[in-house]
């Protein structure tokens, strides 16, 4: 799969409202199915569907903890969703300001 593909496909898991919940609920500390599921006011069922989805593209990462299995968000991963998509809404003249052949950042050069 080529990166614009790959972007597509986060873009997509990312459509879904309840997904986004569920990453912003994750923000604060690692959470198992049923807390979710009680969080969102949807069925655990619910919660494992989106779960399943969000674990397959590597956005969250499942910790067995004795009977329970809590998800955490996968930093790393989401790191990089964040810079594709913000790769992809970059204007043209932000991109040229901030490319190694322009000669200085707006940073080095006191604009920021």
């Amino acid at each position: 799969m080529d990166r614009f593909s790959e972007t597509a496909a986060i873009c997509k898991v990312l459509s879904v409202d309840t997904r986004l919940r569920i990453l912003e609920l994750l923000k604060s500390r690692s959470l198992c199915v049923n807390a979710l599921a009680k969080s969102l006011g949807i069925t655990p069922a619910a919660v494992s569907q989106h779960l399943r989805i969000l674990r397959d593209l590597g956005a969250v990462v499942p910790e067995k903890r004795g009977y329970f299995v809590h998800y955490r968000l996968n930093e790393e991963t989401l790191k990089d969703w964040n810079e594709r998509i913000h790769g992809i809404l970059r204007s043209s003249s932000e991109e040229e300001e901030n490319s190694p052949l322009s000669g200085s950042s707006k940073k080095e050069r006191g604009e920021e």
